[in-house]
Parts: C-alpha cells; sequence; structure tokens
C-alpha cells in the first residue's frame, strides 16, 4: 500500500527521533513505515527480531531496533536509552505493543489476563516512566498511546481488554495533566476494529473484502491518523483520536 501524508505537514516531522513499542507487526509496523517515509528516524522494538531486523532492513539506513519485552522497566528503560544513544534524543514515543483476549471472563486463563494487564497497562506505565525524564530534559516531545475505542466503551465480549484499556485512558489523561506546563503533549489513539494479525486475520484478499463491507479499518489507516496527531503545530494536542470502520455499530 502507497504511503499517503498529503494531509498533513509531513516536513514536520523530517528527522524527529521515533520510539515504536510493538513495531514488528500491524499497527506498530504500519506506524514505523509512515513515519519514516515521512522523514522521521525510528526505533522498533518488539519480541520478534527476525521481524523487527526485516522492517528495519524495509525502512532503511537511517533506522534501527532493539529487542526487548515492555512488562520489565529495565528493557523498557533499555529501549529508551537505546534510542537517545542512536539518535541523541527521543522526540516520539508510541506506546503500541498490546496483547489482545476475549470470550466469558471464568473460561479465560488468569494467566493470560495477568500477562495482558503486565503488556497493555504496566508496559504503559513503564515507557511513560522511562521516557518523560528525557523530554523533560529537552523541554519537548510526544506520548502517544494506542489505545482502542474499548477504553471509551465497555464491550462485553472483551472485559478484560477493555478494563485494560480503560486504564490506560486514566493513565494518559493524568499524565497529560501533570505535564501540562511543559512542552510534553500527552495523547491517545484509539481504533475500533483493525484487520491485522491482532485478529488473526493476514490474508490480503480477506482483508480487502472486510474493508469494502466497512467491517474494519487497515492498520494504515491508523498509521495515517498517527501522522495527522503528531504533526499538528504544537500548541494543539489531539488529546483523544477515535477512529472506527463505517460499519461498526458503536
Amino acid at each position: 500500500m502507497t504511503n499517503q501524508a498529503s494531509n498533513s505537514d509531513v516536513s514536520s516531522m523530517s528527522g524527529k527521533c521515533v520510539l515504536i513499542t510493538g513495531g514488528s507487526s500491524g499497527i506498530g509496523r504500519s506506524m514505523a513505515r509512515t513515519l519514516a517515509f515521512a522523514g522521521a528516524r525510528v526505533m522498533v522494538t518488539g519480541r520478534s527480531e527476525e521481524r523487527l531486523a526485516s522492517l528495519v532492513s524495509e525502512l532503511g539506513p537511517n533506522h534501527r531496533f532493539i529487542v526487548g519485552d515492555v512488562t520489565e522497566y529495565e528493557g523498557v528503560a533499555e529501549q529508551v536509552q537505546h534510542t537517545v544513544d542512536a539518535f541523541g534524543r527521543v522526540d516520539v514515543v508510541v506506546a503500541n505493543a498490546g496483547i489482545y483476549l476475549a470470550g466469558d471472563l471464568w473460561e479465560g486463563d488468569p494467566a493470560g489476563y495477568a500477562q495482558l494487564i503486565s503488556t497493555n497497562v504496566t508496559g504503559v506505565v513503564n515507557m511513560f516512566h522511562a521516557a518523560i525524564p528525557h523530554m523533560l530534559k529537552q523541554d519537548s516531545g510526544d506520548l502517544v498511546v494506542t489505545s482502542s475505542i474499548s477504553g471509551h466503551k465497555p464491550i462485553f465480549w472483551e472485559p478484560v481488554y477493555s478494563a485494560s484499556k480503560y486504564a490506560v485512558q486514566s493513565l494518559v489523561h493524568g499524565v497529560r495533566r501533570q505535564l501540562i506546563e511543559s512542552d510534553i503533549r500527552v495523547m491517545s489513539l484509539a481504533p475500533g476494529r483493525t484487520i491485522n494479525e491482532l485478529w488473526g486475520i493476514s490474508d490480503e484478499s480477506e482483508i480487502d473484502e472486510l474493508i469494502a463491507q466497512r467491517e474494519g479499518i487497515r492498520s494504515e489507516d491508523v498509521a495515517e491518523a498517527l501522522l495527522f496527531m503528531l504533526t499538528r503545530p504544537r500548541h494543539v494536542t489531539v488529546r483523544d483520536l477515535i477512529m472506527l470502520p463505517s460499519n461498526q455499530d458503536l
């Protein structure tokens, strides 16, 4: 798919140093491609070295990757420091790593729920804690969390996932207000059903069919929304951006 950036002032991304978690697939991978295309220098993290290496090879020599898990603070701090060491600074952090589980709560695996909460919530806490001191020294930066429509509307078929996204929404806006006197923006990007590996769908013809039926959006659509948020003038914070496929009745 061709990257299109005509609706955003992409020149404001030129030379920006960006860290994206969960960058080896789905939304994170599309975000990395879109921001690199817009001129940013991108550090992607994730658990699959093979996928990360392939992505960075595609993006080009100005970009880097580091294998890591967001659930352990020491590893997250290393990811942030690795970005600063490689690029000299960190202008944007996109806390995108996440786990999805659905189904009746009492039939699920408690260990799986614990891992979901550790990734979806603690992972964002860890990233904020590690990145904010660097941004305070710079007196500038953008923190963006990939949230979900499930963080704005309780969805009964995914109650634990929805609870994790409600927690993330609270965290985003609490930290945003703590930093309100600085030039650090804290924002939430909340997509609805996004057709990618998270949903177990990778066949392009199946994706195209669901898109044609307006039953889903593409990872690239979410990445373009991120670019829009990041390229607003510094006096503008897109506090929450919610985007849905046209036929998602929520």
